[in-house]
């Protein structure tokens, strides 16, 4: 039993120094293109979008990567390069390539196929609005960023040094309540820290948003968690060592990222600013 242990605890220590060497050669040029704004994050999104695009039609096609999964990803793409200038035209392509992959794609399967372009696209387009809001655009995605990045490491870093009840069994045998509370309180504090460096806000209000948002991204994990057992695979690729692949990398930006862009939409003000 202790050789078992030990075992298991150099392989998992094996897996975090993959996770952490992969993180520092991604998080750079993301935080640069995201700073940049423009066509130059734009462009870095639309990558992504097509890469899970790919992801989700392999995951739910047998590992088959289709005609319906190419229009999937080239339509979310351009979407994305659209958003820069019309984010409704690129919301209205996202979900057209959604369409056309369900038209493309065997009756059985539609109902999946369709659902990838919309889970991806229609978030990415969403991003690049966000961060081209003239009110702070880059300084809200990159507050967007760092709560999601926060929540992740708040969340493995709690569940793993206090352990406890399990979140969700059913979908995620790892997650736990007190990764949730720890992923919640590490993006509070990026939010009271935002507000305190723009010096605009309320800090406790942000602090609040900030959670609330940890949550949805944490649900946003559990939502890919489900899906990936829903046909039986591990990791949505292998493409990030470590991490596993794309989706498994941003599934908690994507539904954080739509839920911030339905906050500035019902509000007509970035969350940043609120009082």
């Amino acid at each position: 039993m202790a050789v078992t242990a030990a075992m298991a605890a150099q392989g998992d220590g094996r897996v975090l120094k993959t996770r952490i060497i992969s993180a520092a050669f991604l998080a750079p040029p993301a935080v640069l293109a995201a700073w940049m704004g423009g066509y130059a994050f734009a462009l870095l999104v639309a990558v992504a979008v097509a890469l899970m695009c790919w992801e989700w039609h392999r995951m739910v096609g047998a590992g088959v990567f289709g005609l319906a999964g190419k229009v999937a990803g080239a339509g979310c793409a351009g979407a994305v390069m659209l958003a820069v200038s019309h984010p409704v035209i690129g919301c209205v392509l996202a979900v057209a390539a959604a369409a056309a992959s369900v038209m493309l794609t065997e009756p059985q399967g539609r109902r999946w196929a369709g659902a990838g372009a919309i889970y991806a696209g229609l978030p990415s387009v969403t991003m690049v609005w966000l961060r081209e809001m003239p009110e702070n655009g880059g300084a809200l995605i990159g507050w967007l960023l760092m709560v999601v990045w926060a929540t992740d490491i708040g969340a493995y870093a709690f569940g793993r040094l206090i352990g406890g009840p399990l979140l969700l069994p059913v979908v995620s045998p790892k997650k736990t309540w007190a990764g949730l509370l720890g992923g919640m309180l590490c993006a509070g504090l990026v939010g009271a820290i935002t507000a305190n460096l723009l010096g605009q806000g309320n800090g406790i209000v942000l602090a609040l948003v900030s959670a609330v948002t940890a949550v949805v991204a944490q649900i946003g994990d559990l939502f890919e968690s489900w899906v990936k057992r829903r046909w039986g695979v591990k990791d949505s690729s292998t493409i990030i060592p470590g991490h596993g692949g794309v989706l498994d990398r941003v599934d908690g930006l994507l539904s954080a990222s739509l839920v911030v862009a339905a906050l500035v939409l019902i509000t007509g003000r970035t969350v940043l600013a609120w009082q």
